[in-house]
């Protein structure tokens, strides 16, 4: 609720009580989650199209300036370890570069031809993906890397705040959330870059789902780092072939990861498994056949081969 002055005036931002700050500031982030539901069509739209391309060996490339490429950097530095993206199928390009003790290089956001050399030297194609943020939709250096990634065939996604923006009408695909004035005159930190964190987590989870790198909801390529993990991985295994956490751990030290210890306990010898999984095009579920509806493998063979 915003507090009025005894004119009837709304008095200073700086001025107000800090819980009817918090309140407003609370109000412009909800919203923010709110305009991203009218986005879920194109969402749907670019999701289905990135799929399409990075089934085979394509890459997901990762492009801003400022605040929107540290969002965009994130969202990148999450797929490896609870997806097991590749490394080597992820680039993060941050207008610039970025140094932890300054921040992103405000500068660079200019770098227009700093934008296009790295699609080159990156040799990007047809089989790639390029997001594309910048909330106003108007930074040369993301326009720039979006504009020379379509032109040589990679599938471009523009996520911004403004419709009618240069990043929008350079890109295949256009991601728009209308957040509107921001609680802090022209701080995109803001409501801009809550709906740009949403937008990412949403389009990076459902291609990684798509790509069945998710069983269920389960996380059945999550990376086993450390002890937590790894015992993460054991109840995974257990819930999808119904067995105890013993076996699924034993099964997961012959087999080496969720899905060849899913298929091994289901009765596949090693040969089987691996051709199960080529045919799947990698898909736990597919792997598994159409005979088995249920959320878990079959347990006609628990035993150790």
């Amino acid at each position: 609720m915003i507090p009025l002055g005894n004119d009837g005036a709304r008095p200073p931002l700086d001025t107000w009580p800090t819980g009817d700050l918090l309140e407003v500031l609370w109000a412009g982030q909800a919203g923010a989650i709110a305009a991203v539901q009218s986005a879920l069509p194109a969402l749907q739209r670019a999701v289905d199209g990135a799929v399409e391309r990075l089934a085979g060996a394509g890459r997901l490339v990762y492009a801003g300036a400022g605040s929107s490429g540290m969002i965009a950097a994130l969202d990148a530095l999450e797929l490896g370890a609870t997806f097991d993206w590749p490394e080597d199928r992820t680039l993060i390009w941050i207008a610039g570069g970025f140094d932890l003790r300054r921040g992103p290089d405000a500068a660079a956001e200019d770098d227009a031809a700093g934008g296009r050399a790295a699609v080159r030297a990156a040799g990007l194609g047809a089989s790639d993906v390029v997001l594309g943020i910048s909330a106003s939709g108007a930074s040369p250096y993301t326009v720039a890397v979006v504009d020379e990634a379509r032109a040589r065939g990679a599938m471009t996604v523009a996520v911004a705040s403004c419709a009618d923006s240069p990043l929008v009408r350079a890109a295949d695909h256009a991601v728009v959330t209308a957040t509107g004035d921001e609680v802090i005159a022209g701080s995109t930190r803001l409501a801009a870059g809550t709906a740009q964190k949403l937008v990412l987590n949403l389009f990076s989870t459902a291609v990684m789902v798509r790509l069945g790198r998710v069983f269920d909801n389960l996380m059945i390529e999550v990376r086993p780092a450390n002890a937590k993990l790894r015992q993460r991985r054991i109840a995974i295994v257990a819930a999808i072939a119904g067995v105890e956490p013993q076996i699924a751990a034993d099964a997961l030290e012959r087999h080496g990861d969720v899905k060849r210890a899913v298929l091994g306990l289901a009765g596949m010898h090693a040969a089987e498994i691996e051709a199960a999984l080529i045919h799947a095009g990698g898909h736990l579920r597919a792997a598994l056949g159409p005979d088995d509806g249920r959320r878990g493998a079959r347990r006609d063979d628990r035993s150790p081969r």
